[in-house]
């Protein structure tokens, strides 16, 4: 198992003050995902992370680096559990509906109105610089890839039609996905955004 706790990197020779890192950038995350980036003070962050201002300097130099961080830590969590959703010997169509299901559950009730880091920073990318802008257009191609896999798969085993053209039906199912992101702010029930994942299986057939 990894040592998750970090030692904030000192520009002084004075004793570096220690932290759970990954708790850390998870509370930083839940921060982001409620206000945004632009609404988000550096104040928001220490007293969301229980941190000293000074702490959060020595580990990172400024929001944008917090920011960084905390999306790649966003990432990592949800890769982890798409992974669960995405058993091996589960048919592709099965899968794709998991992935549906995953993201309308994530888009409704609490989670839904906490909001998606990576939704909301895509509405702002002209805000960011290009490392960022390379790390949100690399998830939803992550995304994309994958659900391109899965289709193929499933014209191979027949459950899903030949007359469907996998990568634009992809995109497409990446747009319903982050659309209910999206729209889970404001307070969606699970059955709702439930009912449109199943409708988006109907461009399988």
């Amino acid at each position: 198992m990894t040592d998750t706790t970090a030692t904030a990197p000192s520009r002084s020779r004075g004793r570096p003050r220690e932290f759970d890192i990954d708790a850390a950038l998870d509370k930083a995350v839940a921060v982001f995902c409620e206000r945004g980036f632009h609404a988000t003070s550096i104040v928001d962050l220490t007293d969301a992370m229980e941190l000293a201002s000074g702490s959060v300097y020595k580990a990172f130099k400024d929001k944008q680096s917090v920011f960084a961080a905390a999306f790649d830590r966003m990432q990592a969590t949800r890769d982890e559990l798409l992974q669960r959703v995405v058993e091996p010997g589960v048919p592709p169509r099965d899968v794709i509906h998991r992935v549906l299901m995953f993201y309308a559950d994530a888009s409704s009730g609490a989670s839904g109105k906490r909001g998606c880091l990576l939704a909301s920073s895509a509405m702002v990318l002209g805000t960011f610089d290009a490392d960022i802008v390379q790390r949100v257009n690399a998830a939803f191609r992550k995304i994309e890839t994958l659900l391109v896999a899965l289709i193929r798969a499933g014209q191979k085993d027949g459950s899903i039609s030949k007359r469907v053209d996998g990568e634009a039906t992809a995109r497409l199912m990446l747009c319903a996905m982050q659309g209910m992101r999206v729209i889970g702010k404001t307070g969606r029930a699970r059955a709702q955004m439930r009912q449109a994942a199943d409708l988006a299986m109907k461009l399988l057939d």
